[in-house]
């Protein structure tokens, strides 16, 4: 059985395994680190089976709109599963807790880059189509948004930002 609960500190170095294992690199458990020290908007949820971290989701804040109409929300990755246990449902479990906390949490939308075949499952559905660009050259359909409060997106298009960790920096807004 897995169990889905937030990060806790006694975690951090299964998650950052975990991250490493599932994308064959340092990359991703190294961005998780900095929003770890930099962000305090953060939801980190681990999947735990027989005791140890086999999964991993964080959210962390992001930027829709320009101008007169900015919202705040986040933004789902990287997630990662251990490659041992990928297509077992633990990657759907963590995004599914995931939208659960966060529409809790009255958080108006979710953007991510990622599969267009594995997130529409779970709702979410071409940014494009709702006049919402990347700030990063990205494939359309792999550029997404979950809408979780339509009626605080009315009328926001542009640009959507992630947080600066993500291209390796260390400053900007929080």
């Amino acid at each position: 059985m897995t169990v889905i609960r937030q990060e806790q500190q006694q975690d951090i170095e299964e998650i950052r395994q975990v991250n490493v294992q599932a994308f064959g690199q340092s990359e991703e458990a190294d961005i998780i680190d900095a929003l770890r020290r930099n962000c305090s908007d953060l939801l980190s949820l681990v999947a735990i089976k027989e005791e140890q971290v086999v999964g991993h989701i964080l959210f962390s804040r992001a930027i829709l709109g320009e101008h007169n109409k900015v919202v705040n929300g986040m933004a789902l990755g990287p997630m990662a599963v251990r490659p041992d246990l990928q297509r077992q449902g633990i990657g759907s479990e963590l995004v599914q807790t995931g939208i659960k906390e966060l529409k809790n949490r009255r958080c108006p939308f979710v953007i991510l880059l990622g599969h267009s075949q594995f997130y529409p499952r779970f709702g979410f559905e071409s940014a494009s189509r709702r006049g919402i660009l990347c700030e990063w050259e990205a494939p359309e359909e792999a550029f997404m948004i979950l809408v979780l409060n339509e009626p605080d997106l009315h009328g926001v298009t542009g640009l959507a930002r992630y947080r600066p960790e993500f291209k390796g920096e260390t400053s900007g807004y929080e």
